[in-house]
């Protein structure tokens, strides 16, 4: 069928019709379906929510500290390890092109960019930085995505309540 063009190789073990319209996110489509244990998070979540204008270069996912690291081409895809206790928490499902997505909700996805802030260090390599952190906080609150409440005990239950604390009161003391 790939040699007749009936279908197109996205990448090993992935394929698709070549008429087949696309939608806005379907590179996460392509990326939850290459790694279905792994979630969508950082920079990618926050763009899938609409928290930022950043369009990112690659498809951040989350996994578990243990499990295999996927071995993938296409799409570009950084790999974050969590541990299972913040891996669990804030999934919300989505159907993109029928493929089941899991993605992490705006408040977990705030939360988290503080928690991968820094630029230094080997598990800070890419980090998405402060800005994008700041950025998407504003944003889930001005938007009404997140609550001042939700972020807490998000931040919380990760373990970066005192980093998170004062960009939170200063963004709804005048709220």
């Amino acid at each position: 069928m790939k040699e007749k063009g009936l279908v197109l190789q996205l990448s090993r073990g992935l394929y698709q019709l070549p008429d087949a319209s696309f939608d806005t996110h379907h590179v996460l489509a392509e990326a939850a379906r290459l790694v279905p244990r792994g979630v969508i998070c950082l920079t990618s979540a926050l763009a899938f929510h609409g928290l930022t204008d950043t369009i990112p270069s690659l498809v951040w996912m989350a996994i578990g500290s243990k499990d295999r690291l996927p071995r993938t081409d296409t799409p570009p895809i950084q790999f974050v390890r969590f541990g299972e206790k913040v891996l669990t928490s804030g999934i919300t499902e989505h159907k993109i092109e029928g493929v089941r997505v899991r993605v992490y909700n705006p408040a977990k996805t705030v939360v988290d960019l503080f928690r991968y802030r820094r630029s230094a260090g080997k598990r800070y390599r890419k980090s998405p930085g402060l800005n994008l952190a700041l950025e998407g906080l504003r944003e889930a609150l001005r938007q009404r995505q997140a609550t001042p409440a939700e972020i807490a005990r998000y931040a919380n239950e990760a373990g970066t309540w005192k980093v998170v604390q004062p960009y939170l009161e200063a963004m709804t003391t005048n709220a």
